[in-house]
């Protein structure tokens, strides 16, 4: 490793201090990095909230969890956005607290609408208790 690679990367790692407060002229090619510092990684939020619509109605903020493998709609929201196609199915499924439920029907190739950007998603419909804070899980 070159000695000025090694000196740039333990004085931006702060390993090396730089103790002179002169102005240092740099010939050639120099790296943007010098000139800022990084800010801190953040931590993966692992779920949040958004606000949607499907159709013209505007079902508010919904779940939207990263590590999940379906979406999720309550049943109460289908008959509420009323124009879906829903088709019959059988499925269990196992939640994160262990209980096995069952799923009520399938709504396939619905329009989410998130801010500008439309998403076509397939929903299980849950027959859950309603929850007016966060309706969907995507």
């Amino acid at each position: 490793m070159p000695l000025y690679t090694r000196f740039l990367k333990d004085l931006l790692t702060k390993k090396g201090k730089y103790i002179n407060n002169e102005n240092i002229m740099v010939e050639g090619n120099y790296s943007v990095v010098i000139q800022r510092i990084l800010s801190p990684k953040d931590k993966d939020p692992g779920s949040m909230s958004i606000p949607c619509s499907i159709g013209v109605v505007s079902v508010g903020k919904e779940l939207i969890d990263l590590r999940a493998s379906i979406n999720l709609m309550p049943l109460f929201m289908c008959r509420r956005i009323r124009n879906l196609e829903i088709a019959p199915t059988r499925m269990t499924l196992q939640l994160a607290n262990h209980s096995i439920t069952r799923s009520y029907d399938v709504v396939e190739d619905v329009l989410v609408k998130v801010r500008q950007f439309t998403f076509l998603v397939d929903f299980v419909i849950m027959d859950i208790e309603e929850d007016a804070e966060i309706p969907l899980i995507l």
